[in-house]
This record gives structure tokens, sequence and C-alpha cells, in this order.
């Protein structure tokens, strides 16, 4: 029998879960885990009660309360808003009657659910894991694909652990070189889907590769697939090495010795076959990266922060032209205008793109011995229960409070505008999230795009600033 052809990563990850093969672009696909919150669920849990339908898997399934939860500091948590309130009564009930395991409210590890299942080694290489929300994409970080899907795939996969997959074509993106000092994976990131555009990678997964992929942390391996799919990706991934497996070894607590021997073996196999093919393949060097920032409505529009925002007349279309003009005339700035020196009003800090410990400890870093500077109003939210726990063991919230920030508890929050954290109109903010669309933060409220540490020189200066340009504390 002649050999098989040789695959990519993510043809593997599909073919290992291929149920059934539907036509030549669709496949039944089956979910090893599903994550559900409380905005996508509450239709499909009526479908199901409607067809008198149960949960086919339940321990395969998990929910968190993330969205629309405050996160100021009360204990215990109320969530005020009534149709807020009533969506995580629902979820609440839901999961209770389907044996689902739930992050409720006032759970001490509740968080969000990108942050929350890593961190608890929920995450494996080789899974397929579904959640009704686009960043699913953050855990290919572990080599596995993860997605985003609809309320009714949602439903769907409840009734059945399976679902109606088309198959998406393969990029393969290799980052060479070293990012220099004063720069992220989330400066990375947003270089990337500058270069390309938001649909740069539409249709594709994209698989990561290269030095500077292999000398990222597990914490910024989740913040580049996490931002992914912002060029239009449908899932991202990175071959696991042994970071990625001591990561999830080190929190499965389910795994034992003899099965993580197993384990090791297994995953080390899970890469692409050195002359797999990929539809399109790009290369980026780190070295060139600098700390980005973006200008506009789109993570697309982003500019190093030594360079000028650019003019609509210098792009190459029409609906490009216009796109950016309404962005500049939404976002308050001039064509050519530098952004170093832009104030800000609020900034703020969280996320499932940058609120991990990780993010936590390089914005410690900046404003220890520091203040945050007049008039700004600076937020820290901690990505989970146990990201707040981390943080304040070891000396991290202490120094964010003296240096004048807010201290919150985990959730979404300022992310977007579902909670009671949100940009008033014409508010100004430097953001560590992962979309600055019209009114994301709240409406008429201005975002701009920022790693951890451009987000903590933005609060101490009270405007866009270089954190490479800071002098050097002591303290």
């Amino acid at each position: 029998m002649a050999g098989r052809a040789p695959r990519t990563l993510y043809r593997k990850l599909v073919d290992s879960h291929t149920v059934a093969a539907l036509d030549a672009d669709h496949v039944l696909l089956y979910a090893d885990l599903h994550i559900m919150n409380e905005y996508t669920s509450p239709q499909a849990f009526a479908g199901l009660s409607a067809q008198g339908r149960s949960v086919a898997a339940p321990a395969q399934n998990l929910a968190v309360v993330d969205h629309i939860i405050p996160t100021h500091a009360e204990s215990p948590r109320v969530i005020r808003d009534p149709a807020s309130a009533r969506q995580a009564r629902k979820l609440g009930r839901n999961c209770e009657q389907h044996g689902i395991p739930l992050f409720d409210t006032n759970n001490p590890l509740q968080g969000i659910e990108h942050v929350i299942a890593p961190e608890h080694g929920m995450i494996r290489p080789g899974m397929v894991v579904l959640c009704g929300d686009s960043h699913t994409t953050t855990y290919g970080a572990f080599g596995a694909l993860g997605f985003g899907i609809g309320t009714s795939e949602v439903e769907h996969v409840l009734a059945t652990q399976t679902l109606v997959y088309r198959v998406a074509g393969e990029m393969r993106i290799r980052v060479d070189g070293t990012l220099p000092a004063g720069t992220s994976a989330k400066d990375l990131i947003l270089h990337i889907i500058g270069r390309i555009s938001a649909q740069g990678a539409r249709g594709y997964v994209v698989e990561f590769t290269g030095a500077a992929i292999a000398a990222l942390s597990m914490e910024a391996r989740m913040t580049l697939c996490n931002m992914t799919v912002e060029a239009g990706a449908r899932g991202a991934l990175i071959a696991p090495d042994v970071a990625a497996i001591d990561y999830v070894l080190q929190r499965a607590a389910d795994i034992d010795n003899a099965m993580a021997q197993q384990a090791r073996v297994a995953w080390q196999l899970l890469h692409s076959d050195a002359d797999a093919l990929f539809t399109r393949d790009l290369v980026f060097d780190a070295s060139a990266v600098a700390p980005y920032v973006t200008w506009g409505t789109s993570p697309d529009q982003a500019v190093p922060i030594d360079a000028r925002v650019p003019h609509p007349d210098e792009l190459g279309d029409l609906l490009a032209r216009a796109a950016a003009q309404r962005a500049l005339d939404y976002i308050g700035i001039e064509a050519g205008a530098s952004l170093a020196g832009l104030p800000v009003q609020r900034v703020f800090i969280g996320s499932c793109t940058n609120g991990r410990i990780e993010d936590l400890r390089a914005v410690a870093d900046v404003v220890r011995g520091r203040r945050v500077a007049p008039g700004v109003r600076a937020m820290v939210v901690p990505g989970s229960g146990a990201v707040r726990q981390q943080a304040e063991a070891e000396g991290l919230a202490r120094v964010l409070i003296e240096a004048g920030f807010e201290w919150r508890q985990p959730g979404c929050s300022m992310c977007l505008a579902m909670n009671d954290d949100m940009l008033a109109p014409g508010e100004r903010c430097a953001s560590t999230t992962n979309r600055n669309f019209e009114g994301r933060q709240g409406r008429a409220g201005r975002t701009h795009l920022m790693s951890p540490a451009m987000a903590a020189a933005a609060a101490l200066t009270g405007c866009i600033t270089d954190v490479r340009q800071l002098e050097p504390t002591h303290a």
C-alpha cells in the first residue's frame, strides 16, 4: 500500500476528528471540548428543550459567566443589570439540568473562558475545542484546533458533540529572528495583521513556525493565536514543543505519571510533515517589530509608535481609502499625525488577549515606583481568579495599587461594552484588548490597541508613549 501523502498539522487534527466526510468540502467533526458563556448559549439550550433533546456529553462541555459580569470590588459579586442577571441565572439552570460544569459568578476561580481553560490544563495538544466566541483560536498555542461557532452550531454541538465543518485552507507564517527589547507578542501580531490586512488570512487556518515563535512563552503564544482571528483566520496553530507539553502536564491534575509519558510521546508527533504543502507561505522578521499602536477602528489599522498615521490617499483602493477616512474621523486624529503624545483619559489592561500573569508582571515592571498621571483612570482586570490570587501573592497587585491603578475582579470587563465597565462618549483609551471597532468599548469610545507595557506607559504619562523611552526606575 502506498504511503500517505504528507499532511500539515491542521490536516492531521481534522482527519483524526472526522466522524464522516459529508462532501468535498465538509466533514462531521468531533469536538473534544465545548466551552460556553452566558450570552451565546441561551438560544441553544432553548432549542434543545423545544425538541426534547439532552446534552450528548456533559463532561465534555464547560460553561463560564464572563462577558456580562461586573468587576468592581464587591463580595459577593452581584450582577445588577436585570437582563444580564437573567442570562447568568439561565446558564446556571441549564448547566444544573444537564450536568455541565460551571464557573459561576462567585466561583473563586471564575474568569474569562479563554484564560480559565488553559490554566486548568483543559486544553491539550491534538484536541478540537469549540466555543461560541471568536477568540477560541487562543488554543492553537497548544497545538489544539480551536475556533468560534454560532448559536445554532452551539445547539448542534450540545446535542451531538459534533459539528458540520467546512475544511479551511492552510497557511504557514514563519517568523525568524528575535523580538527586540520593549516588544512583545502583541506587537508581533499587530505587525503581522497590519502587513497582511484584516482579511489577509480569511478562510485559512494559520500555522506559526520559526525561531521567534519557538522563543515565545506559552502566554505569549496564546496572545498571538488569540488575535490571529483579527486577520480573518479560521484558526491558528503552533506545533506543541516541550514548553507546551510541560505547561499542560503541570496543570492537568487528571494525568498521572504513566499517562504523562504516553502523552509526551504522542504529542511530540503533532507537527506538520517536513514536505507538507501549504496554500500560502509568508515570512516575517521579528527583529523588524517595534511597539505597535492602532490608529483606526480595525486591528490592521496600526503603525509602529515611531511612525506616522497614514494618509487615506496612500492606500490601495477606494474602499480602503473610505474606510481609513471614516476611522480617522471616528477616532478624532489627523492623517500624518504622530500617535506619540496623544492624550488618553482611560487605560484598560486585561482581556483574553492580555489578562494573564505574565502580562501583569510586564505592567508592574513598568509602573513600579511611579504614579498614574493625573486625569487618567487606569484599570487592571485579571483574566481569572487564579491570576488575581497569583498577582496578589507575588506582590504585583500592591505595586499596581500603589501606582494608582484600580485592581478589579476578573472578567471580560472593558474589552466590550456588555457590562458596566465601558468608555463614555469621546473618551480615548489605551487598551490591551483585541478589537478597536466603533463602539466596542462603549458608544463613541475611542480605542487604541497596544501591549501591556505600552498601556502601562500611557497610564503613567497620560498619553500614548513609547515605553522604550521611559527612564529606568530603581524603586
